[in-house]
């Protein structure tokens, strides 16, 4: 199977998609301005106590306190609390966690009031991104996760990931790890550590006990509440998380995440370092590779997949709901139970599919078709198991009940990724009335008679709708070249599958977008408007 990631760099978001085989499997969409992160680091102050939730609400900056619950304190909170009262009386000294004499595991049928007080300063690391109205989801048990090692302070233990399955490996590991583990640090091996040696994993873990260090000194020196910690850049930590040695290419079209994709590939995988790929062509590289299309035919309420089935996707704030339908296949088997089997089995890889593709947590209820045999609905669910073992995110499939609903529970750690594919009209907002289409050419051509006149802007882009840029271009003589002769050969016309049909959007020569509206079409309007009052005035 042929792996490439493609990232989409803009100046608001950056966009990271998963091809296989080139077909679209995941989709990932970060702000660039993002905060409060999964992983990131804050020095935080207790804000109040909820003895009826057994938890409390921490202050982290945002502007809903976050939620720490008693079971998301750690085993060791009791450590924890010493060695962190510790650095905060003393500022002057990093205390070492290796010299420390680790205390008793707390209750795990404990309250929180007897651990922590409103007021008091924790060292927290957000698990969960605020979702909806709710605010971040906190843990005061700490982990530093790098590419073959997770570290985690006050513990001594060593866990494996389940993916590496030799047991000669598995004894490998654990025998070298135990012999460069830091006292009082628990570790997990991550199965990008299966067959490297000691010397990596001991850089490795170097590294990351030096991060620890730097964040408690951090921590020392800063004012609740603070970040003192923050993930590696997210782009990094997405690619940290799914490279694999089956990667074919890396295309990004940013110099400056192409030089950072760079080092980091240089140094887990040299041998892989020529992989990435700087993509510097004025199409969209969505466009380019297939990905706008893709993305506009499997985001939305309906998707259809093989022949004429179809499966419609509804989104509630607890759970999410998925109905499966035949469509017209009254000739595709000879009976109903085949065809019921057959639609099921394919509806099952497309739902799987869409699960890592939206990111979808939380309740799944999948309503199938259904079938009247019991091999046949065993089968079903042996299927779905099997297509979602690849999915790294944490889940449970229940096998269907007799009502032939199936039940998942999908680890969900941040907003599932619901994308609008339905198109706004760009002349009307919605409202009904349009401008005549047919004048939509004299409006680009008094836009870019404007740049060009006015502003002083050269060799700037100008993206429309593909079946625009289709009909400008037509013909020997066409619009197009007319508008360059006339204007000099100062900007481009090009496609971009994302606009709707008379929607555009200009880019100067660094890619910085043009905004008209805020130059010229908001000053018209408003003219407009003062004129039309006035009328009105007049005739009253």
């Amino acid at each position: 199977m042929q792996s490439e990631l493609i990232v989409d760099v803009q100046p608001k978001e950056v966009s990271i998609a998963l091809l296989e085989d080139t077909r679209l499997v995941s989709l990932q969409k970060e702000s660039r301005s993002i905060a409060y992160a999964v992983g990131d680091i804050y020095l935080a102050k207790v804000k109040k106590l909820m003895p009826g939730l057994n938890a409390a609400f921490v202050n982290v900056g945002y502007e809903k306190d976050a939620f720490l619950h008693y079971l998301d304190l750690g085993s060791r909170f009791s450590s924890y609390s010493s060695f962190l009262e510790n650095a905060l009386t003393d500022k002057k000294h990093v205390p070492s966690v290796s010299k420390m004499k680790l205390l008793p595991e707390i209750d795990k049928h404990g309250s929180i009031a007897d651990l922590i007080k409103p007021g008091q300063e924790l060292m927290v690391q957000i698990v969960k991104e605020p979702i909806s109205s709710k605010g971040p989801r906190l843990s005061t048990e700490i982990t530093l996760t790098g590419r073959y090692l997770v570290l985690i302070p006050f513990g001594d233990k060593i866990s494996i990931s389940q993916k590496i399955k030799t047991t000669e490996e598995k004894l490998r590991l654990r025998q070298l790890v135990e012999s460069i583990r830091p006292t009082n640090f628990s570790v997990i091996i991550r199965t990008s550590a299966e067959g490297k040696r000691v010397a990596e994993l001991n850089h490795k873990m170097k590294t990351l006990l030096q991060c620890w260090e730097d964040t408690v000194a951090k921590a020392q020196k800063a004012t609740a509440p603070t970040l003192i910690f923050e993930e590696e850049s997210r782009i990094v930590s997405v690619l940290r998380d799914i490279f694999n040695p089956s990667f074919e290419s890396i295309i990004v079209n940013d110099s400056d995440i192409h030089s950072q994709i760079s080092k980091y590939v240089s140094l887990i995988a040299p041998e892989k370092k020529d992989i990435v790929k700087l993509y510097d062509k004025d199409t969209p590289i969505f466009d380019n590779f297939n990905i706008t299309r893709q993305i506009k035919s499997s985001f939305g309420k309906t998707v259809s997949f093989k022949s004429v089935a179809y499966i419609i996707i509804e989104h509630t704030e607890a759970l999410h709901v998925i109905d499966v339908n035949s469509g017209n296949r009254s000739k595709a088997a000879n009976d109903q139970e085949s065809n019921a089997l057959d639609v099921n089995m394919r509806a099952a890889e497309e739902i799987a599919r869409q699960l890592r593709l939206r990111d979808m947590g939380g309740i799944i209820v999948i309503d199938f078709i259904d079938m009247a045999k019991a091999e046949h609905r065993q089968k079903l669910y042996e299927h779905m198991k099997e297509i979602m073992a690849s999915d790294r995110a944490r889940h449970n499939i229940l096998p269907l009940s007799k009502f032939g609903l199936m039940q998942i529970t999908r680890q969900r750690v941040r907003p599932a990724l619901d994308i609008v594919t339905a198109e706004e009209c760009p002349s009307c907002y919605g409202k009904g009335v349009i401008q005549p289409s047919l004048l939509f050419t004299d409006t680009l051509e008094e836009k870019i008679e404007y740049l060009i006149k006015d502003l002083g802007v050269s060799d700037f882009i100008l993206y429309v709708h593909p079946y625009v840029d289709a009909y400008l271009k037509k013909g020997l003589i066409s619009r197009y070249l007319r508008w360059r002769f006339a204007f000099g050969k100062k900007f481009k016309i090009l496609p971009d599958q994302s606009l709707a049909y008379l929607e555009y959007k200009v880019l100067d020569k660094n890619k910085n977008e043009i905004d008209l509206k805020e130059e010229k079409d908001v000053d018209s309007s408003a003219t407009k408007n003062k004129t039309k009052a006035k009328n009105r005035n007049r005739e009253e």
